[in-house]
């Protein structure tokens, strides 16, 4: 008694190795069975025909020689003309038939060729016990001639090629097997070891893993090969990402541990205000305030800098003139002892490039006040404006400490401090922000010291055209 199988439960589906093969060796087999059957009649109707043409030229020859003779058995008996063979003629009427008997089968068919009535045909008869071909044709003045050869050879002969080829087909299939399989496992390696690293990253949640590819990394790749090359790159940009939110988590974590301690601390003090005097109780709730504005701020900065890129309907042609103006405004009410000093190039006024007004506002914010920040009080902060080699480009200079050689390749990272800035205001968000804003634009922000001291900040924004990068 059969058992049927669960609804839910499918049969188990072979690996893509196996089904490959077996389609690449079915494939090959199929073409390998093809080409022998058809060479199998090939032969044999060559084989054949051979016979036919032997038949024909015997018959020519037996009528050239008979064309003026009477009815006859030649011989009668069989006599070797080209191969072993018989022949006789035979008239249309049966009256005039030999008296000796014929040795070959004379039927109605034979009397209508003998008698014009039927065209020449070929046959298959068995003659002393031997498979025998014969032919019949007319040989003139009612009459007809019957010639048949031995076909036992041409017989032998085709089944010797069927066998031949049949092992041929055999061998053939055993050998599509065989590269079926190895071409499978070639071909499909890189995918092999794609889906390890997948399952192994999947079990240890470790992207630092990678597909080794073969050859060198120069040379000529299939797609497979690409496949398992661009796995590695995502596999890359994975890593990198679970890297910097694994330290922006850790930074996050570590910067906002000692404002929230002393918010706890403060709180907890004005729990107790009744022991306080009036001065205590206002330091502490001024602490308060600040502590929660520099936490918000921090917490704002967190958020902002987790934006990976603008959403593209926000995009709108935006003049970087204006917004540095305004920038530069704000920044005047916000620092009133420290001069701005703005310098546009009228040539840089009209132009115009895709970006979020807020976004890029913000940016050039956050220039400004890290330029503020650092500069003595009188000294001048410079912003410029100007159009360079078809690009637009905007700097911010201070005239402060400037910045060493061993902190510019980290100035732009998150919460990095110079030893210069430990004591001063700021989350160490604003830097890395302004970046990521600029590339989400298509523009690069860079950092340079600045001669005769101070720093400066570069932002150039690609030519027109160019447009942002991520919306």
């Amino acid at each position: 008694m059969s058992r049927r199988r669960p609804a839910g439960v499918r049969r188990r589906q072979r690996p893509l190795r196996t089904r490959l093969a077996l389609a690449a060796s079915a494939a090959v087999a199929l073409v390998t069975l093809g080409v022998c059957t058809a060479a199998f009649f090939v032969i044999r109707y060559e084989m054949f025909h051979q016979l036919d043409l032997n038949l024909t030229q015997s018959a020519t020859r037996l009528i050239q020689e008979h064309r003026g003779e009477g009815p006859d058995v030649l011989a009668g008996e069989c006599r070797f003309l080209s191969a072993p063979a018989c022949a006789q003629i035979v008239p249309a009427a049966p009256a005039d038939d030999p008296a000796a008997p014929y040795l070959l089968p004379v039927s109605a068919p034979v009397r209508e060729v003998a008698a014009g009535e039927r065209a020449p045909y070929f046959s298959n008869i068995t003659l002393f016990g031997r498979p025998v071909r014969m032919l019949t044709t007319p040989l003139g003045r009612g009459r007809a001639v019957q010639v048949a050869l031995r076909s036992d050879t041409v017989q032998r002969g085709v089944r010797q090629a069927a066998g031949l080829l049949a092992s041929v087909g055999l061998t053939g299939v055993l050998v599509a097997a065989g590269l079926g399989y190895w071409v499978a496992r070639t071909v499909l390696a890189p995918v092999t070891r794609l889906t390890a690293t997948a399952e192994r990253i999947a079990a240890t949640r470790d992207p630092r893993h990678r597909i080794e590819l073969p050859g060198p990394a120069g040379g000529r790749q299939d797609e497979v090969t690409r496949l398992a090359a661009s796995f590695n790159t995502m596999l890359g940009e994975l890593e990198q990402s679970v890297t910097a939110q694994r330290r922006l988590v850790a930074d996050a974590s570590h910067e906002l541990r000692t404002p929230l301690t002393a918010l706890r601390t403060n709180a907890e003090l004005l729990a107790r205000s009744e022991r306080l005097t009036d001065a205590q109780r206002d330091r502490a709730s001024g602490a308060l305030g600040r502590q929660l504005r520099e936490v918000t701020g921090l917490v704002n900065d967190l958020i902002e800098l987790a934006r990976d890129e603008e959403p593209r309907p926000l995009l709108e042609e935006v003049r970087p003139a204006d917004l540095a103006e305004h920038a530069v405004t704000t920044a005047r009410a916000h620092w009133p002892a420290v001069p701005f000093l703005l310098d546009t190039d009228p040539a840089a006024r009209p132009v115009t490039r895709p970006g979020v007004p807020a976004r890029l506002t913000r940016l050039l914010t956050n220039l400004l006040d890290n330029a503020a920040k650092f500069s003595p009080a009188g000294s001048p902060v410079e912003v410029g404006l100007a159009v360079r080699a078809a690009a637009l480009e905007l700097t911010v200079r201070d005239h402060g400490p400037g910045i060493a050689a061993q902190d510019i390749p980290y100035v732009f990272d998150r919460f990095y401090r110079a030893e210069a800035a430990r004591a001063l205001p700021g989350s160490g968000l604003g830097l890395a922000m302004a970046r990521q804003i600029a590339r989400a634009h298509g523009a690069e922000l860079t950092a340079e010291a600045a001669p005769g001291g101070g720093a400066l900040f570069r932002l150039v924004f690609p030519a027109e055209g160019a447009g942002p990068s991520a919306g």
